[in-house]
């Protein structure tokens, strides 16, 4: 079975809270995110991103690139000995500035999400990975904050 096809049986199954007029990949991103499933997180809103041609795009873009840091923290604090997730550090910072960069445009809040909270959060997780792994003093969390307004509704394009 194929990435995408996986994808789309794990997200038939998925039963998400409540009605919602975002879209179910979305959704489970943040589920994922939150249950400290980046990797996850990342293919399920990747598989979105994907389809999407609208003006989301760069916004599921900048989310992609979040988890991505995270995946590189999570592996370093797994393996912190060897070779090659010892130094995942520095690309999570790099992934954590694209991202911050991508989301200004989105601020102050996009999609129910908190954007200019989370790129503070970015920034926040850059630094203290100069220092240490982020991921041995913190456990992120993403909250979605509201159901898109009409005017939002209508730009989630895929």
């Amino acid at each position: 079975m194929k990435k995408n096809e996986q994808l789309e049986a794990w997200l038939q199954q998925w039963k998400p809270q409540g009605p919602s007029h975002f879209p179910r990949e979305y959704r489970a991103f943040f589920t994922c995110f939150n249950a400290s499933q980046y990797y996850e997180a990342h293919d399920v809103l990747e598989h979105l991103w994907l389809r999407c041609s609208g003006p989301d795009r760069s916004f599921y873009q900048a989310l992609i690139q979040v988890a991505g840091a995270f995946v590189h923290f999570q592996k370093h604090a797994l393996f912190p000995h060897h070779p090659t997730h010892q130094r995942r550090l520095a690309p999570g910072r790099r992934l954590l500035a694209l991202a911050d960069n991508r989301l200004q445009t989105y601020a102050p809040s996009h999609l129910g999400l908190d954007v200019a909270g989370l790129r503070q959060g970015c920034r926040h997780w850059a630094w203290l990975a100069h220092q240490e792994n982020p991921l041995q003093t913190l456990t992120p969390l993403l909250v979605l904050q509201h159901e898109p307004s009409d005017q939002e509704a209508g730009t989630h394009s895929a």
